[in-house]
């Protein structure tokens, strides 16, 4: 796929590492506690590149589960700003109903 020094594949690359191998330092809050890669993402970059394209990738975005108790999967994954994927993190305060992290 001659994709493999782009910016969507590190992050499919460190999806993979922070869910299935246990010596990456911050497995214990990935796979450590159940969060995997979907089948159809894991061993198929291609898909995930397919998916990035059609669900509104862009440069300037990173990915987010929208359900951080959720896998890496197509429904559960959405392209944000940078400070909306702080604001979506377990370590968010939620206030009067309203999520606040450092970034705001």
């Amino acid at each position: 796929h001659y994709k493999t020094d782009t910016r969507l594949y590190k992050i499919w690359g460190g999806i993979k590492t922070r869910c299935l191998n246990p010596n990456c330092t911050i497995y214990n809050y990935y796979g450590g506690r159940g969060i995997v890669m979907c089948d159809e993402w894991k061993n198929n970059f291609q898909a995930f590149y397919d998916w990035a394209m059609l669900n509104g990738y862009q440069d300037n975005l990173e990915l987010d589960r929208i359900d951080n108790d959720k896998n890496y999967s197509p429904d559960n994954c959405r392209w944000v700003t940078h400070k909306e994927n702080c604001n979506n993190r377990r370590t968010s305060k939620r206030q009067t109903g309203v999520t606040k992290s450092w970034m705001t």
